[in-house]
């Protein structure tokens, strides 16, 4: 019980600071149906959090010399605790109101500072009041100042963590807000029960780290030094990876591939137009369902070798719209994988899901292929509301595609499975094709098929598929997965509120 009182303090500052973190962490995921993972909304969320933060110090620097009570330490905390609880009522109703009506780069700064600065602000003001609090107890005010941030920065540790491998991965936004705010507000209502603590007999050691930082600052400037190897014929940073573009042979020819970060993204031969990588050349499945389609969106542009090829083709097709965040890409496509200006191609810098929210246009064929690497896969596609979106700008034959990586069975299956059934949860006709084999037990691409007719059925032993002269439409009967032998029960349905994908690509890896 000594030990208690000693750091009673200490205590409700290690979970003001992890609540400020939890926050944060979760204001990610609150902005990204909206906004997008992009720099710019973690850029806003982390920037208005640290100006809450800072302010929060000052202005409870002079609170605390002005009005030094306990009763108004932990009435500020139940006011913190008030608003965070007020985060979950705005983001469900100011939020949606104004989440598309604000631009890109303007939208996340505008709404962070709306659900996120009060919160933030008032729990900043917990270090200070508490420094001025324990310094009635413990003169050494630097000992007290160093020991309040300590715990804070702690607790702050501690709720980026948990945030991050419990509270996402398990439970929905909703229910991580309103509990971290009720946490707030019950210790607010707490505290009044007690007195003051005793003196601290805490003491920490100073260490120095000086030499060990200039030898990790000079090894990661060696880095720069380095030369590339001969396949790397381009590399730059873009503003959400690592962009490389390599020769390489894949299949015994030769071929150029556009890696972001580590995973590769799209490729073509030098000699032929043929596609490299398999999953890619599933955009053709238009043809057995909607062979007069005209207009088709391309959801991830990546090296542009889908929207070249189908442009390519000899069809019907009069408009190929092409959504890429990523700015360099477009002009990279151009430079390095043949794609040539066409008057039917429209290039799009967006965000997906923000695009399909702006357009009118209903399109005959949707092709998402977002994931720019399987460790990073943008949540706020894959979710039931992304899905509805996504029927909603289909036309009355339209096909919607999507691309994923992931396994039909044993440990680590919990992704695909998943996403099946929140992709069925929208589209009553779909189907599902693995592009090496539904047999294979490890991980591999699956491609998911959604007809936006309920009452259009595909025989996949007709004649006209079977004998197809498309090798991808030819094999599609060997390559379809039965929905009725996957274990879907146990799998979520994702939505925007909860949809825990690091989590369940953690199991997959």
């Amino acid at each position: 019980m000594n030990f208690f009182k000693r750091n009673f303090l200490f205590f409700i500052v290690f979970i003001t600071g992890a609540a400020v973190l939890i926050i944060e962490v979760t204001a990610t995921r609150i902005l990204a149906p909206y906004f997008g993972n992009t720099l710019f909304t973690i850029s806003s969320i982390i920037g208005i959090v640290l100006g809450a933060l800072s302010l929060g110090y000052y202005i409870g620097g002079i609170l605390a010399d002005k009005y030094p009570k306990f009763s108004v330490f932990f009435f500020l905390i139940f006011i913190a605790g008030v608003f965070s609880l007020l985060i979950q009522g705005l983001s469900k109703t100011i939020l949606p109101a104004l989440g598309y009506g604000l631009d890109i780069k303007v939208g996340p700064p505008v709404i962070s500072l709306i659900l996120f600065f009060i919160p933030s602000l008032i729990l900043g003001m917990m270090s200070p009041f508490a420094i001025k609090l324990k310094s009635f107890e413990l003169k050494e005010i630097g000992k007290v100042s160093g020991s309040v941030f300590f715990w804070s920065t702690l607790g702050s540790v501690a709720g980026s963590f948990t945030a991050g491998f419990l509270l996402i991965p398990h439970f929905g936004i909703s229910k991580i807000i309103i509990s971290t705010g009720l946490v707030l507000v019950v210790t607010g209502i707490l505290g009044f029960w007690f007195s003051k603590t005793d003196k601290s007999k805490n003491h920490f050691k100073k260490y120095k780290f000086l030499s060990f930082l200039i030898f990790v600052l000079l090894f990661s400037l060696a880095s720069f030094f380095l030369p590339k190897p001969e396949f790397v014929i381009f590399q730059k940073d873009g503003l959400y990876s690592q962009i490389t573009v390599e020769e390489v042979k894949i299949k015994g020819k030769q071929a150029r591939v556009l890696r972001l970060d580590r995973s590769p993204e799209g490729a073509i031969f030098l000699e032929s137009n043929e596609l490299p990588f398999e999953y890619t050349r599933y955009y053709a499945l238009y043809e057995i369902v909607n062979p007069q389609a005209e207009k088709a969106l391309f959801l991830g542009g990546g090296a542009y070798s889908n929207p070249r090829r189908l442009l390519l083709d000899q069809n019907n097709i009069k408009i190929v719209d092409v959504v890429e965040i990523e700015p360099i890409l477009y002009q990279l496509a151009k430079q390095y994988f043949k794609l040539r200006e066409d008057p039917r191609l429209l290039n799009h810098i967006a965000d997906g899901r923000r695009f399909l929210k702006e357009t009118n246009e209903n399109y005959d064929l949707i092709f998402a292929d977002v994931y720019y690497s399987i460790y990073s896969i943008p949540i706020h596609f894959t979710t039931r509301e992304f899905f509805s979106l996504a029927k909603s700008r289909l036309s009355e034959n339209g096909i919607f595609l999507m691309n994923i990586i992931g396994k039909l069975e044993g440990k680590g299956s919990l992704l695909l499975l998943s996403e099946i059934k929140t992709f069925r949860s929208v589209f009553e006709n779909s189907y599902l094709f693995a592009v090496d084999s539904p047999s294979r037990k490890g991980s591999q691409n699956f491609i998911l098929l959604g007809l936006k007719n309920d009452s259009q059925r595909i025989d996949f032993r007709s004649k006209e598929v079977l004998e197809n002269e498309n090798e991808i439409i030819r094999n599609l009967s060997k390559k379809l997965v039965n929905f009725e032998g996957l274990d879907l029960d146990s799998a979520f349905i994702l939505t925007d509120d909860f949809a825990p994908i690091e989590y369940l690509t953690a199991k997959l890896f």
